[in-house]
C-alpha cells in the first residue's frame, strides 16, 4: 500500500518538508519551509491543509519562527517574549481549524514551562523542536487508533461516501476519516468510496481521489450536488468526514458542504460519522454558533482555473466551512473512543 506523506522534518535540510497540495493531482511536488513566513504562507494558501496537518505545521512553524532569535543566548525572558510575538503572528494564518491554535499554545506552554531548566536559549530551541517532533509522532498514533475504532463501525458497510479530504494528506500520514478504510485494506476488507468533489477548491476530486487511487482503493468522484441521487440508489451504507473544530455539544465545523451532506444522509437513514483526534475538540465553545467561520476570496468561486465563471457585478459568498449540528451526527470517532449521543455528557466522559 502506498500512502503519500504530507509533512515531516528534514534533518539534512533542517526544515519542514511538505507536499504542495495546491498542485495536486497534476503534480506531486515537495516544498521546504525553513522560516516562519514560509510556513505561514503554506498554511494560508492551503499548500498544507487539514486540521491535524495544520497543527503539525504550526508546531514546526513556531520553532522556525524563533530559530533566528538574535538576542543574548542567556536572555531567556527576551526569547520568551519573542516566541510569544511569533506565536501571535502565526495564529492569524487561518481562523477555523482549532488544531492551529492547539499546537501553538502547546508549544508556547511547553517553552515557558521549560524555560527555567533549559539554561540558555539554544537549549530551549532544541526542546521546542523535540516537542514539535512529538506532536508529529502523536498524530500518527492517534490516526492509527481512529482507523482501528472506525473500522469496527464500518466493516459491514462496504460502500462509503466522504466529503473534502480527511485522509493521509490532511494529517501526518494515515488520516482521520479515511483511516478506517486504510485499516480495512490491511485486514483484507475493500471499501468502495464515493468522494464528493468539494467545491470550490475540489479537495475531494483532487486530493481524496488521488490518495485513495494511489493506495489501490476503488474511488468514484461525484459532483457535490449528486450525493442525494447516489444515496437514493441505496449503494451508500455510511458517510464519514473529518472535522476542523468540534464544540462541547458535538456541533462540528468541517469543509463547506458537510452540513448539507449530513442532512441528505439523515433523509436516507444513512449513518453519518465524524472522525477527529481529541486535539480538534474545543470545549471552551458551548456550541457551533460560536465557531468562527473563515471566508475566503472571491476568485475561488468566480473563476474555474483561469476562466471567469461569475460576472463582475455579481456578489460572491465563500465560507470555507459550515457547522453540522450534533443531532445529525451518528457518532464521533476519536483515538480515545467512539463518542455517541448525548454528546455534551459523553465527550467529557471519553476525552477526560
Amino acid at each position: 500500500m502506498k500512502r503519500l506523506k504530507t509533512i515531516g522534518w528534514s534533518d539534512s535540510k533542517e526544515c519542514v518538508r511538505l507536499i504542495d497540495q495546491t498542485l495536486l493531482p497534476e503534480e506531486i511536488r515537495y516544498i521546504y519551509a525553513d522560516n516562519l513566513d514560509a510556513m505561514y504562507h503554506a498554511i494560508k494558501v492551503l499548500q498544507v491543509r487539514g486540521a491535524p496537518a495544520i497543527g503539525i505545521a504550526a508546531a514546526y512553524g513556531l520553532y522556525l519562527g524563533v530559530r533566528d532569535f538574535g538576542g543574548d543566548e542567556g536572555d531567556i525572558t527576551a526569547f520568551l517574549n519573542y516566541a510569544d510575538e511569533r506565536a501571535a503572528y502565526l495564529s492569524t494564518a487561518r481562523p477555523t481549524a482549532v488544531n492551529l491554535f492547539w499546537a501553538i499554545n502547546r508549544i508556547k506552554k511547553f517553552t515557558h514551562d521549560n524555560s527555567a531548566g533549559a539554561g540558555d536559549v539554544n537549549t530551549l530551541k532544541k526542546l521546542m523542536l523535540d516537542e514539535a517532533h512529538r506532536i508529529l509522532d502523536e498524530d500518527r498514533k492517534m490516526c492509527r487508533a481512529i482507523g482501528e475504532r472506525g473500522f469496527e463501525l464500518l466493516k459491514d458497510k462496504p460502500c462509503i461516501l466522504t466529503h473534502c479530504n480527511a485522509g493521509g494528506l490532511a494529517t501526518s500520514e494515515f488520516g482521520t476519516a479515511l483511516a478506517p478504510i486504510y485499516v480495512g485494506q490491511e485486514k483484507g476488507v475493500t471499501f468502495k468510496v464515493f468522494a464528493d468533489e468539494t467545491r470550490p477548491l475540489l479537495q475531494g476530486a483532487r486530493i481524496t481521489a488521488l490518495e485513495l487511487s494511489e493506495a489501490g482503493i476503488p474511488v468514484t468522484v461525484i459532483c457535490d450536488n449528486m450525493s442525494a441521487a447516489v444515496m437514493a440508489t441505496g449503494q451508500v451504507k455510511a458517510c464519514i468526514v473529518g472535522a476542523d473544530r468540534i464544540a462541547a455539544n458535538g456541533d462540528t465545523a468541517n469543509k463547506i458542504g458537510t452540513y448539507g451532506l449530513a442532512l441528505i444522509a439523515a433523509a436516507h437513514n444513512v449513518p453519518f460519522y465524524v472522525a477527529a483526534p481529541s486535539s480538534t475538540f474545543d470545549l471552551s465553545i458551548p456550541d457551533g454558533t460560536k465557531i468562527p467561520i473563515e471566508e475566503r476570496g472571491r476568485e475561488e468561486v468566480a473563476f474555474w482555473g483561469e476562466k471567469k465563471t461569475v460576472p463582475d457585478k455579481a456578489e460572491v459568498f465563500n465560507p470555507s466551512f459550515d457547522v453540522t449540528p450534533s443531532k445529525l451526527i451518528t457518532a464521533i470517532i476519536t483515538e480515545k473512543g467512539v463518542i455517541k449521543p448525548p454528546y455534551t455528557e459523553n465527550i467529557v466522559k471519553i476525552l477526560g
